[in-house]
């Protein structure tokens, strides 16, 4: 998060990825346990810079019309890398004794592709001008859309910069009432998403299918298949997500999750019992992996990537970098939680562990239905006072409240100049001495005035 807001959204990725390339090599060329462990910690700091960053930088540079689908670009190359994991344990498994060294070796690939890609990227104009590059974040937003005209959507990050430059503290602030909406659904999408079970399918599909009367060699495959799954399904959720927009995704994705936990858990009841032993039939066994496939596909164009767009677009300027880490930092300990607990619950409840995680999905569609606002089609600096603080429960939540700006913090301000045929300049200014109020807070050519959207839900 500092380095995000600091440095910028580029600097994060890149440093992402040179954690991935250092901890690539120590693993791959590892002799001992502890380099195995140095090299997977290095790999899980590569994980942390880019969950956070990545996210955030594709919604920031996206045109709100295709935002969701960018956005979800960046879970499609999960999945991808999913995938090739997949298919890398299926071919390497036989070759010895240096297999799992290539396994292990070819994970270089993306880090360099992460590494090199993000030294060819500009920042985004939201991070540049908030720290202070004002020409350069001008000339960017007007390169990435085309057209020198960009007052409209320059006026709302210069709205969202002033803000954000006048607040000292991100981690304190998000923790305000103001920002309550986005906090909750910054924790809680993530722990659904994790909670509903798919990492425990993903992390241990070959144990699973193994119960349902596979060989190893089967149930390895059976994974790839999974892996296959993902990616096009994932494909699905970028045609479909700014047409039928995230809140009907969660829905239906949601539900699709929990009638197939519950019909998985059924079937492995009806064929094991509660004892466990025993080898259910060929047709039981079938069924029940076509049910997981439903399932990842539920998964992969719902809950999937939208864990990670919602809670990053749903952020102001002000808390964005501060809630992209929280965000990420709860789905990662979410991830840990269950992928190490899961063998064990699964040892102890048996089948139950599916209607658990069922029951966790029903409570996720519940969340989804009553307390997440739909952002489809909205300029991503006009989230917060167009579709949050007009929601039904979370505008109660958020009455009375105002940004926490400090007009005497010492902090200048951005003015837009507008300077004809449809150009605009942008300047530095003293908060004091143009007037500015706390409570109402839109640099404009002739001084400060209320803050009005552009974008009409």
């Amino acid at each position: 998060m500092v380095t995000s807001k600091k440095l910028g959204r580029r600097f994060t990725m890149i440093a992402g990825g040179a954690a991935f390339l250092i901890g690539t090599i120590l693993l791959a060329s590892a002799y001992h346990i502890a380099q195995l462990v140095i090299g997977r910690i290095v790999l899980g700091i590569g994980v942390g810079f880019a969950t956070q960053a990545v996210p955030l930088y594709l919604s920031e540079m996206a045109p709100y019309q295709l935002r969701g689908a960018l956005n979800i670009l960046f879970q499609l190359a999960v999945t991808i890398g999913i995938f090739a994991a997949q298919l890398i344990n299926y071919g390497t498994q036989n070759i010895y004794p240096w297999g799992w060294r290539l396994s292990l070796a070819l994970a270089g690939v993306p880090g360099c592709l992460l590494f090199f890609g993000a030294l060819l990227l500009p920042d985004t104009p939201n991070s540049l001008i908030e720290r202070g590059h004002l020409e350069k974040g001008e000339q960017v937003l007007q390169r990435i859309r085309g057209t020198k005209d960009v007052t409209v959507e320059l006026e709302d990050i210069v709205d969202a910069v002033n803000v954000a430059r006048t607040v000292k503290n991100p981690w304190g602030t998000i923790f305000r009432r103001r920002y309550r909406p986005q906090l909750v659904i910054s924790c809680l999408i993530p722990t659904f998403q994790q909670w509903v079970g798919i990492n425990a399918i993903i992390f241990y599909a070959p144990q699973l299918f193994q119960t349902t009367g596979s060989s190893s060699d089967d149930a390895l495959l059976s994974t790839v298949i999974i892996g296959a799954v993902n990616v096009a399904s994932t494909v699905v959720a970028i045609i479909v997500v700014d047409r039928f927009g995230r809140k009907f995704l969660l829905i239906e994705g949601g539900i699709q999750l929990l009638v197939c936990e519950f019909v998985v858990g059924a079937l492995i009841a009806s064929s094991l019992g509660t004892s466990g032993l025993g080898m259910p039939s060929p047709q039981i066994g079938q069924a029940t992996i076509a049910f997981i496939c439903i399932y990842i596909a539920g998964f992969a164009w719902s809950w999937g990537p939208l864990g990670w767009l919602v809670p990053t677009e749903i952020q102001p300027l002000e808390t964005r970098a501060a809630g992209t880490a929280i965000n990420t930092f709860v789905n990662l300990i979410m991830t840990f939680t269950v992928g190490q607990t899961f063998l064990s619950m699964l040892c102890a409840m048996g089948f139950g562990v599916f209607f658990f995680f069922g029951g966790i999905g029903i409570l996720a569609v519940l969340f989804a239905v009553f307390f997440v606002p739909e952002t489809k089609s909205v300029p991503i600096e006009e989230i917060e006072e167009t579709v949050v603080h007009r929601h039904w429960f979370w505008r109660r939540v958020v009455a009375g409240t105002t940004p926490p700006v400090d007009l005497r913090s010492g902090s200048s301000i951005v003015q837009v100049n507008k300077i004809g045929g449809g150009r605009t300049q942008l300047s530095f200014v003293d908060p004091v001495s143009v007037g500015a109020r706390a409570d109402s807070f839109k640099v404009t050519p002739g001084g400060v005035a209320g803050a009005t959207p552009h974008y009409r839900p």
